[in-house]
């Protein structure tokens, strides 16, 4: 999850970013994030959430967890 600044000239930055699983936040250093995972996904057609746009990040613990409950690995 983003969380932004506005910024004077109205365009937003970046300011925290938060596992979306745990609620950790992602640490930044030099002005860079850690490397976590960013998922973007708008629905199409033949899809109970047509039209909707989902977005989360997670940490790299959380995505490990979550991959490792996969029946088929990545």
């Amino acid at each position: 999850m983003k969380i932004y600044k506005n910024e004077i000239t109205n365009s937003q930055k970046v300011e925290k970013v938060l596992c979306n699983c745990c609620g950790k936040e992602i640490k930044k250093e030099h002005g860079y994030f850690a490397d976590h995972l960013h998922i973007e996904k708008q629905w199409g057609y033949f899809s109970e959430k047509d039209g909707r746009e989902d977005n989360f990040d997670l940490c790299e613990s959380c995505y490990d967890k979550l991959i490792n409950s996969f029946v088929l690995p990545v």
